[in-house]
């Protein structure tokens, strides 16, 4: 008769998930654009090497470095003005986006009577509409604030009128149902709905609201101590001082990423908890 012999449990690692199974995947997300920039600097810096191109035609990137260390005292103050008229525009923007969207979804005749007007200043090149905006201003840099302020303002406002028009209809009727306020439905629903379609709006026109800044500079042609980016790009060009002209470039595009990044954050903090775009899926 055969006898049967205990088997002892098998002992169970109770040990966290490592460092790497948490943090591995965001690291990989982080070095491996960082290491393609890097590659294509070292690509383009041999290259410069190779060819011998002069610096007024192609400069290198440690020509650019060099650049934006010795006249980082002229292009900060530069950087400052355009980062203040970009942010001043947002703001204004937002502002104004979401209450003539919440104005237009409440009520369905001042929707009828002004949404044609917006879509016709939104379709007008803002270049075109420049050195009249020039002529009424009281100073160059409110002309630029507005001038920035109409190309960053009708992305939000087309994006806020989207998502307080796209709420659930069984939402809608069940709030009907237990006798809800028109402000209350707009409190409660309408705004938490359309906030998805509010955050994309906020990315989109961060960067139009830059890109704004910059043409209306070019197009108003400032000058002087209060002049910001565009300006010293084309002072570098009429100058043939192409090193600075590149990091006045790479300045713009620091500051364009920063923008998105900063609003693309606001966008996580606001959805990650609950909107299908932020959740983080297993598989």
């Amino acid at each position: 008769m055969s006898t049967l012999t205990p088997v002892s449990p098998t002992p169970v690692s109770r040990s966290g998930p490592s460092f790497a199974s948490i943090y591995g995947e965001t690291l990989l997300k982080i070095l491996v654009p960082i290491l393609v920039v890097c590659t294509l600097l070292v690509i383009w810096q041999v290259g410069v090497w190779v060819s011998g191109v002069p610096q007024y035609i192609l400069p290198g990137p440690i020509a650019i470095a060099g650049a934006l260390i010795k006249d980082w005292g002229t292009l900060s103050p530069a950087l400052w003005v355009t980062t203040k008229i970009t942010l001043m525009s947002l703001g204004l923007a937002l502002l104004g986006g979401v209450g003539i969207a919440v104005a237009l979804v409440q009520s369905k005749w001042i929707e009828i009577a002004f949404y044609p007007i917006t879509v016709i200043l939104q379709v007008t090149p803002i270049v075109a509409i420049a050195p009249l905006i020039l002529i009424y201003s009281p100073s160059t840099q409110v002309a630029l604030l507005i001038c920035a302020f109409l190309v960053a303002f009708f992305p939000i406002l087309s994006n806020m009128v989207q998502g307080l028009k796209s709420v659930d209809h069984n939402l809608l009727n069940l709030f009907d149902l237990y006798g809800a306020s028109r402000w209350q439905t707009l409190l409660y629903l309408k705004l938490p709905a359309s906030l998805p379609y509010f955050m994309t709006g906020l990315r989109i026109g961060g960067g139009l609201a830059l890109i704004a800044a910059v043409v209306a500079e070019f197009a108003a042609g400032s000058a002087g101590a209060g002049s910001g980016l565009a300006f010293r790009l084309l002072e570098a060009q009429f100058r043939l001082n192409i090193p600075r002209l590149f990091a006045a470039l790479f300045l713009l595009s620091c500051l364009g990423v920063v923008i998105f990044a900063i609003t693309s954050f606001i966008s996580w903090l606001a959805l990650h908890r609950w909107h299908e775009s932020s959740l983080k899926r297993e598989n």
